[in-house]
């Protein structure tokens, strides 16, 4: 009478989430032509929503942090409403689009309960913050018309309203779902194969066998594996958790101070989401958004993300030398023939690669080819002795289904936005009130624009980050005259550095739980260790031969020295080169580092500063490499 039993419920759960990764597998390989079904793809977006917030009523507790048992019975008939509800839309699609502006009650009141079931579905996922804000927009929607100044809207209906939402192609079944409902869910279930196959151990092994042996070896192998990992992770938060919950108690068993360690794992967990090919599944969305192929988006942002998790390494390591930290016990690095025998799981990646870059695939069924290529080496190799169960594989489907539910209710929740942007005129008027607060500067805007999305994106899991900003920032930074690729790109960027800038550091947050060390020391060592990520947007802004697009020798010229660049700046803020540097000398390391990190095209007179930066640098790590050596020649004498 208490609700319904975990022997039932979560049956239920497992089958409506596989459900979501088959729908998503099949409409990847195109099943639906294969059987002459003529659908819309508003109605897949609608199915998986269905099942996808069925799901979420059956697993996620109204009050979150708790253990769920029983399922009460009002979430047993929410879950049911969704099915009913969302479902209706998925059959009657073709024929409801059609009324939405004529507001029959079959079309405003099936939207009105697909609105609330998704921000309901939402708080339990995520919390308020998100609800929030998308309230605040249908808020707007409503009432628009009584703000005064160039924020005034158009007031909408509320029955016009409630259909729009629910049905039109910009809102809930919109751009956002569409990325989620089929690139993402392929990809969580890539990562989850590789879970259930030995993958993520195997890049873990790999990153201790690379780095183990070199001093602060326990760092390193934080930065490895996070950014392997990070890059097919949905979430800097579950990166974390997944990979800090080794990495961080071997870095603090080295010597290394708890918030420290815990401010490591934070930063290179949440470079994994600036990091392709996934990128929090950001890179799909921007690719859609821009209208230009996924492999642009690619290219663009592997620079500055190199650089990121260049600046992260360097600082790993010269910290470790600052403090004396040594390599990793050898008893515990892998064997290099075990490790080697896992490189059938590069394969998988390789089939990935080949079929997005040279076949031009769409990405959602290169993943499920790779997916493929791994199931099948994993079955006849394995890894460390073992290979996955057919029921194993089988069981990823529910689990991937699982994953990616908070992502698809955040891309729902996400079509509400974009959809109130376009109906209300909003959006026009906030790239106007943005631009005109800039004063038409550029760098004036690009500074408002850095502060807005880091106090935006506080508290916001990283596809609903990205939408928001995408919509809201991005477009003022391109009236102005910004590269497209390069303003998503900022916006992203400065948006994930909310992930470990407090006050509200979800990152280094949780890392802080782990390392047992106080949270807001952790999120400022954070702040320290991500430092790359706060200046190479507006480097790549001002020139995007940084983002590979230019002449090959003017690309060429702007990464060596951005990467000198990096390198002086994290001498500086580690205190430490070639031996412990005076407050002197750390100055000069991160002036010299600064002016080398500007591309050599970005203003007039930049090649100037390039060229002084790198001189200077270059003099300056001499000097302090010969003073080291005299200083170790003394003392052994």
């Amino acid at each position: 009478m208490r609700g319904l039993s975990p022997r039932y419920w979560r049956p239920a759960a497992d089958i409506l989430a596989a459900g979501v990764t088959l729908l998503a597998i099949g409409w990847a390989m195109s099943f639906q032509r294969t059987l002459g079904l003529n659908l819309y793809p508003q109605q897949l977006f609608a199915a998986i929503l269905a099942l996808g917030l069925a799901t979420a009523y059956l697993t996620l507790p109204m009050i979150r942090g708790r253990e769920r048992v029983r399922v009460p019975w009002p979430d047993v008939a929410l879950a049911l409403l969704s099915l009913v509800a969302v479902g209706w839309v998925a059959v009657e699609y073709p024929r409801l689009v059609l009324l939405i502006f004529s507001r029959p009650l079959e079309v405003w009141l099936p939207g009105l309960v697909i609105v609330a079931l998704t921000l309901e579905a939402l708080r339990r996922a995520t919390g308020w913050a998100l609800v929030l804000i998308i309230a605040a927009f249908i808020l707007y929607a409503l009432f628009g018309d009584a703000l005064p100044g160039r924020l005034q809207g158009r007031a909408q209906n509320w029955q016009l309203l409630s259909g729009y939402m629910a049905l039109d192609s910009n809102g809930i079944l919109g751009l956002p779902i569409s990325v989620a409902a089929t690139v993402v869910v392929a990809f969580i279930l890539f990562g989850t194969l590789l879970g259930i196959t030995g993958g993520s151990r195997f890049f873990t092994d790999a990153a201790m066998l690379a780095m183990g042996r070199f001093r602060g070896g326990s760092m390193k192998i934080a930065v490895l594996a996070s950014g392997l990992f990070g890059s097919i992770s949905g979430s800097a938060v579950a990166n974390v958790v997944g990979t800090g919950v080794v990495t961080i108690p071997m870095i603090k068993r080295d010597g290394y101070p708890g918030h420290k360690a815990g401010a490591i794992e934070a930063v290179a967990s949440t470079g994994g989401q600036l990091m392709p090919p996934v990128m929090g599944a950001a890179a799909f969305l921007m690719a859609e958004f821009l209208a230009v192929p996924y492999s642009d988006i690619v290219l663009a942002a592997l620079v500055p993300a190199l650089l990121y998790y260049v600046a992260l390494f360097i600082q790993a390591d010269l910290e470790a030398a600052r403090l004396g930290i040594r390599a990793v016990p050898r008893s515990e690095i892998p064997d290099g023939a075990t490790v080697w025998r896992g490189l059938h799981f590069v394969v998988a990646f390789g089939v990935l690669i080949y079929l997005l870059f040279w076949e031009r695939y769409q990405a959602e069924r290169a993943a499920v080819w790779a997916c493929l290529a791994l199931i099948a080496t994993s079955l006849v190799i394995g890894y460390r002795g073992e290979r996955p169960t057919i029921r194993a594989i089988f069981g990823s489907l529910a689990k991937c289904g699982h994953g990616v539910t908070e992502i698809i209710l955040i891309s729902a929740a996400s079509g509400i936005v974009i959809g109130v942007l376009n109906v209300t005129g909003l959006s026009f008027n906030l790239t106007y009130a943005l631009v005109q607060i800039g004063g038409g500067s550029a760098v004036v805007l690009l500074v408002l624009s850095a502060l807005v999305c880091i106090v935006l994106g506080m508290g916001l899991p990283t596809l609903g980050v990205y939408v928001l900003l995408a919509a809201l920032v991005a477009p003022a930074l391109i009236q102005v005259g910004i590269d497209p690729i390069g303003a998503h790109l900022y916006v992203l960027y400065f948006g994930m550095m909310s992930m470990i800038t407090p006050p509200i550091a979800l990152a280094a947050f949780a890392a802080a739980s782990i390392a047992k060390a106080p949270s807001m020391a952790t999120g400022w060592a954070a702040m320290k260790f991500g430092w790359s990520a706060y200046v190479i947007p507006f480097l790549f802004v001002a020139s995007p031969t940084l983002l590979l697009r230019g002449a090959p020798e003017a690309v060429t010229l702007a990464v060596v020295t951005a990467a000198m660049g990096v390198w002086l700046v994290s001498s500086a803020l580690a205190g430490y080169f070639a031996g412990h540097l005076s407050p002197a000398m750390r100055v000069g390391f991160a002036a010299a580092g600064l002016m080398a990190l500007v591309p050599a095209h970005a203003f007039e007179g930049a090649v100037v500063s390039d060229i002084v930066g790198v001189v200077a640098g270059a003099a300056l790590m001499a000097i302090d490499t010969m003073r080291a050596r005299t200083a170790r020649r003394e003392a052994g004498t």
